[in-house]
């Protein structure tokens, strides 16, 4: 790896830092004529035409930047090729090499290593095409929910209201919220009326919290005259300056710490590949251990050979890829129908071996309603008996 390489892990890595470190910002703290001065806009008019187009231009759209996709070809070829695949790929090949080598010793040679590889190789590309289609449609219906309806806000530039797309936004923009909006951006309240918001998504708070345009703690993200994007106005309206957009946003930060982090291995895929290790290890160590007898008890090298190929192939379950995929495709549909939607079949397993889910707060995980799942009724008789002689 060259310089450039250590370079960008030394950058990557300073990055992630920055972003676990506590939200520094003095946005709810200065006066309205310093964010003023800073954002160069006004808490009436907005910003003008003019300088709308050059923050744009210097801010760019706003939104969150997209994690970085793996290729559909590469997907498809992560379910033919990977895990327990891989090892069946093996076997048919050895298939073929026995077959290949009775072909060129015998000049009728037995079909049964032809057909096992042929058999092999069905079994591997039938169930690949299987795991990848059912992975896809999941991916597809999941980028269709992003599609379904375009968010949009109510801004004010040069003094004209509009509405535009949310991606239009930038920093300084004046905008206007009310009830059952999702906020475009990080904003600072200039005025409200009864302005709640609903900040579940964001800190775990399953009561909605009041806005104003007063700050009330030294905390940002405590402070009642900042809202936050992603949030959700729940009920009043409030005009508000742009403070953060994109990236930049309190949503951002953690969106971008969420994405640096690296995928583990299910604990399906651990125990697969310990699994295709100890099937390797016994299948190699028969086959040299009867190669071996083979040359003792006088057979020819390649009649050795072949039967060393059998006796690693005769080892391998040829019928296990095939029923984990079946197994977890079909748990999968189960869980469509309670409305849960599985993206990678190997989470399924994962969530069946679950036995504690930890949750600060209700709404992380929940309706985000609190309601009496089961009242039991606990009628204690006590009866004491005088008896006076």
């Amino acid at each position: 790896m060259g310089k450039d390489g250590f370079k960008k892990m030394d950058k990557k890595k300073e990055d992630v830092n920055d972003l676990k470190k506590e939200l520094d910002m003095d946005w709810h703290k200065i006066t309205w004529d310093e964010l003023c001065r800073r954002l160069e806009t006004n808490t009436t008019t907005g910003l003008t035409n003019e300088k709308y187009e050059e923050v744009f231009a210097r801010e760019g759209p706003n939104r969150l930047t997209p994690p970085k996709t793996t290729p559909e070809w590469i997907k498809f070829c992560k379910q033919l090729f990977g895990g327990f695949s891989t090892l069946l790929w093996i076997g048919a090949i050895l298939c073929f090499i026995a077959y290949g080598i009775q072909s060129s010793k015998y000049v009728d040679p037995a079909e049964d290593n032809l057909y096992l590889g042929a058999v092999l190789t069905f079994v591997v590309v039938v169930t690949g095409i299987f795991a990848y289609y059912q992975e896809a449609k999941s991916a597809a219906i999941m980028d269709s929910f992003k599609k379904m309806v375009p968010q949009t806000a109510t801004v004010i530039r040069g003094g004209q209201t509009s509405v535009v797309d949310a991606e239009k936004i930038t920093i300084g923009d004046l905008i206007e919220v009310k009830g059952g909006d999702k906020l475009p951006a990080d904003i600072r309240i200039v005025s409200c009326s009864g302005f709640k918001v609903d900040n579940s998504s964001l800190t775990g708070e399953s009561e909605p919290q009041s806005r104003g345009p007063e700050c009330t703690e030294e905390n940002p993200i405590e402070t009642k005259n900042l809202a936050f994007f992603s949030t959700n106005a729940v009920e009043g309206a409030a005009r508000a300056v742009v403070i953060s957009c994109g990236d930049n946003t309190v949503m951002g930060r953690i969106a971008s710490l969420a994405s640096s982090l690296g995928s583990d291995q299910t604990p399906i895929a651990i125990e697969i590949e310990h699994f295709i290790h100890i099937v390797s290890g016994v299948a190699v160590f028969l086959g040299v251990t009867f190669f071996i007898l083979a040359f003792i008890l006088g057979y020819e090298p390649i009649e050795a050979v072949v039967f060393l190929i059998g006796i690693i192939v005769a080892n391998v379950p040829e019928g296990l890829l095939a029923t984990v995929t079946v197994c977890l495709t079909l748990t999968a549909k189960r869980m469509a129908k309670k409305n849960c939607l599985v993206k990678n079949l190997e989470a399924v397993e994962t969530l069946g071996s679950t036995s504690t889910i930890c949750s600060d707060k209700t709404g992380t995980l929940t309706q985000n309603r609190m309601t009496v799942g089961k009242e039991t009724l606990t009628l204690t008789l006590t009866l004491n008996l005088m008896l006076s002689f």
